[in-house]
């Protein structure tokens, strides 16, 4: 098997061609010319088999049997465009034709072709129980992209991954990506048995299990890895298994030996602002992220790690200047955008907030949570209903709630509106439609949140992404 979860090869389908050619299974005209024809393929003569074929084609043109062994005779000899022009022939004269559909399936797999899938789901409607075509539709799901209908061939195939490396990595990362996170664990559990010995597929299937919320499976995963020669990417997943475990101390030692073997990664070091601003150790955190800033002194994210560590003591010059920093040296970066709202919100100095906010909107205007910040500090500075201010933050709200239905504070903004202005229907419908998609059909909207738990929250989902980015990364990479 290839890359890519590939699974199978030509001569998956070419016993069965020769098997039935022999008894006579396409003999519908010609019959008598079939015997050498097919004498020629078992003994890999292609080019006689295609002098054969000629004349016969000429007596025959309408004959699918011979047109799909003449895709056969072409496969042999490598010439893949001509094949499956022979086997599409085939089909038009005869559309089940099994042997047909299956040379042409295995030519689109073998390029990697969306044109397959088709031509899999028709033999796989004649032969259900056919695992091999199921596979091989797996992959090809999987390679467009459409999770969703590979699971399902995935799972029928599952005999045929269990020795698969590559496929196993395919499956497991639909799964990931379909958010069936216990799953994907079990599966990559299957490909850590095939290579129990590799320390990248441990540490892919300890991030897997952080992900299902049970770091003591990750910890035992990552047993094996720990010691004196853990390297940092084993101690970092340590360090967050310790911390869900509420073993702070372990998780703190497991980071540190990890920012000491690796000084220059800024992740270490985010992780390190996060895991200190989770227990109130707010200037434990600034200095070791200051460490890391005098080695990486161009990395946006620890300025804005920094940065909220500071909001969280009152010193709202310092953050005020790392988050401006942060944004100069990543303008693609929203967070550190609303990290420099709450500095000034805080301050109660509402109009910079709302000035600074509206600056980067007009250059990144469809960013969800720049438009929360709006409808926020325009509804803090009493936006009266009817005001233009009001519309302005209601339609904010609206925005940022369409583009990220699971935004809280941007619902919340949105249930307040609706207090003040009961009429509102578009308001109402908005957040109606925003409770749908997440699951919270029969509650009132929360309460506006601080922008300080939207930031928490929006650092968790960072790393929860980053997660994913992991599996994904490192499935597709092997």
């Amino acid at each position: 098997m290839g890359g890519n979860g590939r699974v199978g090869s030509r001569r998956n389908y070419v016993p069965l061609i020769i098997l039935l050619v022999l008894t006579g299974a396409l003999a519908q005209s010609a019959s008598d010319q079939f015997p050498p024809i097919a004498s020629a393929l078992q003994n890999q003569q292609f080019e006689k088999a295609l002098d054969l074929l000629r004349p016969a084609l000429q007596q025959s043109p309408r004959d699918a049997g011979l047109w799909t062994m003449q895709g056969r005779a072409y496969s042999g000899l490598g010439r893949k465009k001509d094949a499956l022009t022979s086997f599409r022939t085939a089909l038009e004269f005869s559309p089940d034709n099994v042997l047909a559909l299956q040379g042409a399936a295995q030519i689109e797999y073998d390029s990697s072709s969306a044109a397959g899938i088709p031509l899999l789901k028709h033999l796989l409607l004649l032969r259900p129980g056919d695992v091999t075509s199921h596979g091989m539709l797996a992959v090809l799901e999987y390679q467009q992209g459409n999770c969703r209908a590979a699971v399902p061939h995935f799972e029928k195939a599952a005999a045929l991954f269990d020795s698969r490396v590559q496929a196993l990595h395919a499956y497991a990362t639909c799964l990931v990506r379909l958010k069936q996170i216990d799953k994907a664990a079990g599966v990559f559990q299957r490909a850590l048995v095939l290579d129990p010995d590799d320390p990248r597929e441990r540490q892919v299937l300890a991030s897997l299990q952080l992900m299902a919320h049970k770091p003591e499976d990750a910890l035992a995963t990552l047993d094996s890895l720990l010691g004196t020669s853990a390297d940092p990417e084993t101690l970092e997943l340590a360090s967050r298994a310790y911390e869900d475990m509420h073993d702070t101390t372990k998780a703190v030692d497991a980071l540190r030996q990890a920012i000491l073997l690796h000084p220059q990664d800024p992740n270490l070091y985010v992780d390190f602002a996060i895991l200190s601003a989770a227990h109130q150790s707010f200037q434990v955190g600034i200095n070791v992220v200051n460490e890391g800033i005098n080695l990486q002194p161009k990395v946006a994210a620890l300025y804005f790690a920094r940065g909220v560590l500071f909001v969280q003591l009152a010193e709202y010059d310092k953050a005020q200047a790392d988050f401006e920093k942060a944004y100069d040296l990543d303008p693609t970066q929203s967070l550190s955008a609303a990290a420099q709202g709450l500095a000034a919100v805080q301050q109660n100095d509402l109009d910079r907030a709302l000035a600074g906010v509206q600056e980067k909107l007009a250059r990144k205007p469809t960013d969800p949570i720049l438009l929360y910040l709006q409808a926020d500090i325009l509804r803090q500075k009493g936006a009266e209903p009817g005001s233009a201010d009001f519309e302005t933050a209601t339609r904010s709200a609206k925005k940022a709630v369409a583009l990220r239905p699971t935004l809280g504070p941007a619902r919340s903004v949105l249930g307040k509106a609706l207090d003040i202005d009961p009429k509102d229907q578009s308001a109402l419908y908005h957040l109606i439609q925003a409770l749908r998609k997440t699951d919270k059909k029969d509650q009132i909207p929360e309460l506006l949140k601080r922008l300080a738990l939207l930031r928490q929250q929006a650092t968790k989902d960072e790393r929860e992404q980053y997660r994913y980015k992991l599996v994904e990364g490192d499935t597709q990479a092997k």
